[in-house]
């Protein structure tokens, strides 16, 4: 299954400069725990944030660029369909993990979201989520984390 998993402040952020523009461990370890054992596919710029594999997930950066040379235990595809082609064959879920051009890109393919709300506006920020990607999407499920952030499990109508 091909999943979007995103932190959205409640102004719709989702970054500042390349990075997340908050920092709360309960979204950090509720990622790590929901992502972990599968797939993981993000674009260059998060790539490059993250400056290394994610531990214990099969990671995937695409870009046709060929300035991205990640290393060799790391994945790079150049074309979203050879991304929907490699999730056909794993025998795990595929989570999309930004940034946004990834997102905009699988938007027509996610069949889940799971949402971290951040409980604030991030006024400063640069990247943002469209307000109406989850038009198509019902909640099934919410759970409280610490720090007042609500995650919400989304799936497609």
């Amino acid at each position: 299954m091909i999943v979007g998993i995103v932190a959205v402040a409640r102004n719709y952020a989702i970054g500042r400069d390349g990075r997340l523009p908050w920092h709360y461990p309960a979204d950090l370890k509720h990622f790590r725990e929901v992502t972990t054992g599968n797939a993981v596919v993000m674009g260059a710029r998060t790539w490059a944030s993250l400056g290394k594999p994610l531990p214990n997930r099969f990671n995937v950066v695409l870009s046709s660029s060929s300035s991205v040379t990640p290393p060799p235990e790391v994945m790079r595809l150049m074309e979203k369909d050879e991304v929907i082609d490699l999730s056909r064959h794993l025998n795990r879920d595929t989570y999309i993990i930004g940034g946004a051009a990834i997102y905009e890109a699988f938007a027509g393919d996610i069949q889940k979201w799971i949402v971290t709300w951040i409980p604030e506006d991030i006024e400063d920020a640069d990247t943002f989520m469209p307000r109406d990607f989850l038009d198509d999407f019902v909640e099934v499920e919410s759970q409280e984390l610490d720090g007042g952030l609500v995650v919400s499990t989304l799936c497609r109508k």
